[in-house]
């Protein structure tokens, strides 16, 4: 096996390790010009054996009290020490043995581990049928026909080589009939896919089952009424980012993500604010989602931000940094994608007081409390445009003004606006999006005289920023 990928390994695992690592407590043990060398295991084990002692140390360490600002500043066997010096010396004769069987441990914990990523790493780089599951047993039409579903997932985790996921991703696809869009970037993958549910369960199957994917689980997948009707076709791509939020992932990673709350405990933390509005509140319920998701559902009393694509949402948060200072920030999307970097977006501006997000999204609160503070429709990004929980309806029809929540594209066709068009305004010719587009359908001006249409421009595109082009 490669040394130096190996070695490669451990050093991503030290830095892991070393994030809790109190430096205060290193005293004279550790210095900067110890530079741990991977190369031998004996320069590894000595490295491993400071990190030790420094958390052995630290375990012994106990706050001056207020009364006696001079009392010992560690305990331990019994004994008293108001010294670095003394605690270091007494460790070191009382406690060489106990030192070593943590050192040893954590090396085995340590190579072991870099041992089993790196055939992770070999496993990933093979032949891509390998991780195609054998359906020779299933009857085709049970890939096509019967039951179906849609999941909703995504996995934040390095990927090597993300051209040999997205081809395994293409091939596995098509091999269950599945249709939808799925994105692969070295940072990890996101998709959403529609089929039979014999297919969607060959196909979760088959993400468990892959070394790079063990960690998820079944939970992660969020499923809903359909099928591969939802969706066109399939798209497969690696990108940048697997949530287009226009940021380098090296410099604003998921890593830097707000504190989860589990679906209940986001409950409850809604549930206070809501019942705290008439009293003043320092928190904020942020939809980082963009304005056609949350006008058709919501959370009551959120921050619904004006923008139309996630990649807009860092502009938000620069332009208005006061309305977050000093506050405790409340984040939602659909499935918990956009929220992961985000909150780290948010949390690298350093002013909020806090910064939390809805772990499983609004998918995996709604499937908890149909009936809580979220009303409305939740949006889908396939041609449903939308699934219910709830009856509640609170957007109405842009031309009438009745209670309506169903989008349908804008009838001018090179327009890709949404439009909220109830069914008596759409009998009466009323289609499109905004009235620079009716006028449009109308006219018949859509198609110029070279058969190309025509840019994609109405008084929608005119007062929100236009969509960036995402490309493979």
């Amino acid at each position: 096996m490669n040394r130096s990928r190996i070695g490669h390994r451990i050093t991503i695992i030290m830095a892991n390790m070393l994030v809790d690592l109190d430096v205060e407590s290193l005293g004279l043990e550790v210095h900067k010009a110890d530079k741990p060398d991977f190369s031998a295991t004996r320069k590894l084990y000595s490295h491993i054996k400071k990190m030790t002692f420094a958390k052995f140390v630290a375990s012994k360490k106990f706050p001056p009290t207020c009364e006696n600002s001079s009392a010992a500043l560690w305990q331990c066997c019994g004994q008293s020490f108001n010294e670095s010096s003394s605690i270091h010396k007494h460790i070191a004769n009382s406690h060489a043995s106990e030192i070593h069987q943590l050192t040893t441990e954590t090396l085995d914990m340590m190579l072991h581990q870099a041992h089993s990523e790196e055939e992770a790493i070999n496993e990933e780089s093979t032949d891509v049928s390998s991780w195609i599951p054998n359906t020779s047993h299933i009857p085709e039409d049970d890939l096509i026909k019967g039951p179906g579903e849609v999941l909703l997932y995504y996995c934040y985790h390095q990927l090597n080589d993300p051209q040999i996921i997205c081809q395994w991703q293409k091939e596995l696809c098509l091999k269950l009939k599945l249709t939808g869009k799925v994105r692969v970037a070295t940072e990890g993958i996101n998709g959403t896919v529609g089929g039979t549910k014999t297919a969607t369960n060959l196909y979760i199957k088959a993400m468990l089952s892959h070394p790079t994917f063990k960690i998820m689980q079944v939970q992660d997948f969020k499923k809903s009424e359909g099928g591969a009707a939802c969706f066109s076709d399939l798209k497969v791509g690696v990108y940048k980012e697997i949530v287009p939020m226009g940021v380098d992932p090296a410099i604003i990673s998921y890593r830097l993500a707000g504190i989860h709350l589990e679906p209940k405990e986001f409950h409850k933390e809604v549930k206070a604010f809501v019942e705290n509005q008439s009293s003043g509140n320092d928190t904020i319920l942020l939809d980082c989602r963009n304005f056609y998701e949350s006008k058709i559902g919501q959370f009551n009393q959120c921050l619904a931000p004006n923008i139309r694509k996630f990649s807009y949402f860092p502009d938000y948060v620069d332009k208005n940094l006061d309305v977050f200072r000093d506050k405790k920030v409340l984040m939602y999307c659909t499935g918990g994608i956009r929220c992961e970097r985000g909150s780290a977006y948010l949390k690298s501006k350093n002013v909020c007081k806090e910064v939390y997000q809805l772990k499983g999204g609004i998918h995996k609160y709604l499937e908890q409390f149909p009936d809580g503070f979220y009303r409305g429709k939740l949006f889908v990004f396939d041609d449903r445009y939308a699934i219910a929980f709830n009856e509640d309806v609170i957007s109405e029809c842009r031309y009438c003004s009745c209670p309506w929540d169903q989008y349908q594209l804008c009838s001018t066709d090179f327009c890709c606006q949404l439009v909220l068009s109830c069914t008596t305004c759409r009998e009466r010719g009323l289609t499109a999006c905004c009235p620079v587009c009716q006028a449009k359908e109308q006219n018949h001006s859509d198609v110029s005289s070279d058969g190309l249409s025509h840019r994609e421009e109405c008084e929608c595109t005119m007062s929100r920023p236009r969509i960036p082009k995402d490309t493979l």
